[in-house]
Formats: structure tokens, sequence, C-alpha cells
């Protein structure tokens, strides 16, 4: 969050008794790290968070930061929709030396506005580390308005939202309201581009698991003016979009890995697997793309 414009929200790689494969996620990490991604942000919605048990996340941002840190910047997902257990595993993450920690809006509980910065409040003020709150009303049935993130934003180390509302125009305004150096980052791969016209600093993404160079070039392209090579490459871009959320994230990102050479292993239930048609879908348009194995 410091400074960067490309964070991959990464999978977690499972072994095929779908175990937590953590030389995998370290090789994932380096391979995002060369591809792109300023930073990697692992157990969040891509990373299965809620299937993922307090040992195992705690053990996953210690072995990829033993193995990466200081090379790419590493946030880790923390939040839940318990206020005591995030503080738990935030203080957790930060004694493993990850360099950032995200915070999902609770889930399930449909808090207040004023439980939404109450719950955020209390998580930050137990750790040093700098905090990205994450919404996404979709997951969690609770949006967090406006008005509610400037409130955040006058706590030191609150300094970034993902934001995945959808709206443009909750982005514009949150814009207004929020100081200059506070960082709104796309939370859908499609809106980048114009979540970026709107003041946004750059992406949390899915789908630069798979062309995190092209997605670096077209942030880096809108930064220098260059909007219609920018646009250029986000029309090219977006069959690829749509495909990697054919249904629910991670389970086509997963499969699309493996289409292109990396073994990821199973996705842990509840999800399932991609049907016949959608696999045959998501191979189609990686080979248009000339992606593949």
């Amino acid at each position: 969050m410091k400074s960067g414009q490309l964070f991959t929200a990464m999978i977690t790689p499972m072994n095929k008794d779908q175990s937590v494969n953590y030389g995998a996620a370290v090789e994932l990490a380096r391979r995002l790290a060369e591809n792109g991604s300023d930073g990697v942000v692992l157990s969040g919605t891509t990373g299965e968070s809620p299937t993922l048990s307090f040992e195992e996340k705690v053990k996953l941002f210690s072995e990829v930061t033993d193995a990466l840190g200081g090379q790419v910047e590493i946030i880790a997902g923390t939040g839940s929709n318990s206020t005591d257990d995030s503080i738990a595993l935030t203080k957790a993450a930060e004694n493993s030396g990850v360099d950032g920690i995200m915070l999902v809006a609770p889930y399930y509980n449909k808090p207040s506005q004023e439980g939404l910065y109450e719950h955020f409040k209390a998580i930050a003020l137990q750790t040093s580390l700098p905090v990205m709150i994450y919404n996404v009303p979709g997951r969690t049935s609770v949006n967090i308005l406006p008005e509610t993130v400037a409130r955040l934003a006058k706590i030191d180390n609150i300094v970034a939202i993902k934001e995945a509302s959808g709206s443009l125009e909750q982005v514009s305004v949150l814009k207004t309201l929020v100081p200059d150096d506070f960082l709104i980052y796309s939370g859908d791969d499609a809106l980048t581009l114009p979540i970026l016209s709107v003041g946004g600093a750059g992406v949390v993404s899915v789908v630069s698991h798979l062309v995190g160079r092209e997605i670096k070039a077209m942030i880096s392209a809108f930064c220098a003016g260059k909007t219609q090579e920018a646009l250029e490459t986000h029309l090219q871009l977006m069959p690829l979009f749509k495909a990697m959320f054919l249904t629910t994230n991670p389970v086509p990102v997963k499969r699309a890995l493996e289409f292109v050479g990396f073994e990821t292993g199973p996705v842990r239930l509840p999800l399932a697997d991609l049907t016949e048609a959608e696999a045959a879908t998501i191979k189609g348009v990686l080979a248009k793309m000339g992606l593949g194995s």
C-alpha cells in the first residue's frame, strides 16, 4: 500500500487432500511478483478465507513472508465478522512480519454504519500496520458508506480501501471526502480503468494471476496520460475479466491457472469445481488470448 498500483488477491493452493500447499503458495507469490504485482493479498476472498483455519492463515502469512519479505508487499486478510477474532488474527499477522492488513466488512451480522466504524477502529488501534478496508456488499450484505470511510480515514493507520461496491458514483463521492493520500483501489477487475478515471490508485486484482504485466501496463499507461492505450488494453482484457467471474470466485481463476500450467489443487467445500461447460468456456477465452499450457 506504500505506492503499489497492482495487488493480486492471491488464491490459496491446496494439495489433493485439500490441505494448504504452502510451498506452492510461495512459488505463486514469487511468480506474481515477477509478473507485475507490487504486492499480494493473502487469505482474502480469493484465498478462500472463510474455510481456512486461524492456524492455516498464520502459517500462510509466515511462509510467504519468510520467503519473499522485502521483495513484494505482503498484505494479510485478517478481517471477519468477529471483532475479537479479527484482532487476534491481526496481531498474529503482525508478528509474522507482513507489511499490512486487509479488513473485510463483517458479513452476516449486518452491522450499522456506527457498528462498522467501531469494528474497524477497534482492530486498527490494536496494530501498527497500515490497514486497507474491504467493501464488498455482494459478499457481506452491508455497504460501507463513503461518510463512514471518511471517518475511518482520520485514524492514522487506516490508509486505503478496496472498493467492490460496483458503484462509480460511490467511489466518486468517496474521493471528495477522504484526504488526497488515502488510497482507493478497485475491487473489480472490469472497473479498474473507470475507477482510475475518478481518482483510484490501482486494483486488488484476481485476473492478474494470468495477465499481471498487461494490467500493470494499463495502469501505467493511464497514469502517464496515455488514456487511449489504457482503454485499448482494458477492452482487450474484458473477455478474460468476464470469464474469471463466470461462477463464484476463486473457482474460475484456480482452474485457469491449471489450464496455463500452474498446479493449484482443488477448491474447498462448499465451493465446487467448474462444470464441463464452464471449463470449456474458460479454455476458449484463454486460447483466444494466447494463454495456455
